[in-house]
């Protein structure tokens, strides 16, 4: 049986090709390509390149052949939202919008206004964000939606370019708000609610199913959305009782739970049902995670300061504890620009002293982050009715060990970090599961138990992080949830 799998891991800021070889019950990982991806400016609008991307994606397949003698599969993941609308050949009618674009401020407002904010979480279960699929689509110029003949999310897109089907992979699909939770079939009647036109929106598959192929290499629709890919890759024992957390540019903090929860207080607290493989439902909050220090970093590095990740973090350790608190979901935060900035002011918003110094940013960001963790914990326990013994710590956060030590402390529970890589491992052990090389998604954590090693830390709760969490607690009231 082949036992060499390509993941292609695309983020909002870099992609790359990973190389898994599986062996022995073990897992290998290695990088073959990585690239740069960010927005691009156009016409005032932000877009995504999609015909850079697809030749970068070209290039880590032939790179990936070209070290074994055949790949058993092929699976892309991406971020979550964006979608490529497509004319009768499949080409894109334009160039896809990124997320972050501004043309959907206030088009969640208007949407919830019409179908009613009860009526669509009934539906779909996700957070309300105003750039998911739903909210963009709604401000989407109508002539252009009503001549596509298709639509297609990131991943899918990429797949289908490969060489697979026009599908729709179930666990990127819900990140739309356009599937319905219960059913995981697409929610058509939001979408004439709205007047978009359903006829659109792909044939749905689960992760796992091979949709095509490209030089008779399988192209698998994987765990397309990356969360999900990261899910599938936490090395979690079925036996306790965990959650997860994916840090990056975005913190997602979750369950992973057999059903949906669509409560009124699951409604109240903005929690999302997102799908997951095999069946399962990822109850989750988006957190805007290390996006914060990364916009702040790249004004600093433009100003002069080269200072890498491990010189700040390290400086942050000794710096002034707990001189503001902020909550990191802010709305001001979620645009690119003047982060540092943005923050200061509110601080002087919500009363408090402004960072004067680069290290105090930094502390204060990743403070808040841990404080919000804690925040969203406690409300996926209260609706799930489970209490969370470990935290399951993947993606690149795993590497900031000052941010893993804090999310101990502020929320009392044991955090296990690791792997940096969950998305890569998760995307290759679905397709495994999908090629019939592993049975179960619980014989897939197993495996990645053996393959990696674990860093674990330990609580240390104090007065310090409790009061803390109260002033969290009073800014996050002053808020809508």
């Amino acid at each position: 049986m082949l036992n060499h799998y390509l993941a292609i891991d695309l983020g909002a800021s870099s992609g790359r090709a990973v190389l898994g070889r599986l062996e022995d019950d073990v897992l290998t990982l290695t990088e073959v390509h990585r690239f740069p991806n960010s927005a691009v400016q156009q016409n005032g609008s932000l877009r995504w390149d999609v015909g850079a991307i697809e030749r970068e994606i070209r290039r880590g397949v032939q790179l990936a052949a070209d070290q074994v003698d055949r790949l058993g599969g092929i699976g892309i993941d991406s971020w979550g939202v964006d979608y490529v609308l497509l004319d009768a050949s499949g080409s894109p009618i334009e160039p896809p919008f990124h997320y972050r674009d501004s043309r959907t401020d206030g088009v969640m407002d208007r949407v919830c206004e019409s179908l009613g904010r009860d009526f669509i979480f009934a539906r779909t279960g996700i957070q309300f964000l105003p750039f998911n699929t739903l909210f963009q689509l709604a401000a989407h110029d109508r002539h252009k939606l009503h001549h596509a003949e298709g639509l297609l999310m990131i991943a899918d897109y990429f797949s289908h370019r490969l060489g697979g089907r026009p599908v729709g992979e179930i666990t990127l699909a819900s990140t739309s708000q356009m599937l319905d939770a219960k059913t995981r079939e697409w929610a058509v009647d939001l979408a004439a609610g709205l007047d978009l036109p359903a006829d659109l929106l792909p044939e749905l598959v689960e992760a796992g199913r091979i949709t095509g192929d490209i030089d008779e290499i399988p192209i698998i629709a994987t765990a397309a959305h990356d969360t999900a890919a990261a899910v599938a890759g936490c090395p979690a024992d079925p036996a306790g009782s965990w959650a997860f957390l994916s840090c990056g540019t975005w913190s997602i903090v979750g369950l992973e739970l057999p059903d949906p929860v669509l409560t009124p207080d699951a409604l109240r607290y903005n929690l999302s049902n997102e799908a997951g493989i095999a069946g399962t439902t990822r109850l989750l909050r988006n957190i805007m995670g290390l996006w914060l220090l990364q916009e702040c970093r790249r004004e600093w590095a433009a100003s002069g300061d080269k200072r890498d990740w491990n010189d700040l973090v390290a400086e942050a350790r000794h710096a002034k504890p707990f001189a503001a608190v902020i909550d990191p979901d802010d709305p001001t935060f979620l645009a690119p620009d003047k982060m540092p900035q943005r923050i200061a002011d509110y601080c002087k918003r919500t009363n408090q002293p402004a960072p004067e110094t680069i290290v105090q940013f930094v502390r204060i960001i990743l403070e808040g982050l841990a404080l919000k963790t804690r925040w969203a914990l406690g409300r996926l326990e209260e609706v799930a009715r489970r209490y969370v013994q470990t935290i399951h710590l993947v993606g690149g956060g795993v590497n900031n060990r000052l941010l893993c030590q804090w999310t101990a402390d502020a929320t009392g529970r044991r955090v296990l970090a690791g792997p940096s890589e969950a998305t890569a491992a998760g995307n290759l052990l679905t397709q495994a599961i999908g090629a019939g090389a592993i049975k179960s998604i619980a014989d897939a954590r197993r495996i990645l138990r053996n393959s990696i090693d674990l860093e674990e830390y330990t609580p240390s709760p104090s007065a310090q992080w409790d009061d803390a969490y109260g002033k969290l607690l009073t800014l996050i009231n002053r808020l809508a949830v």
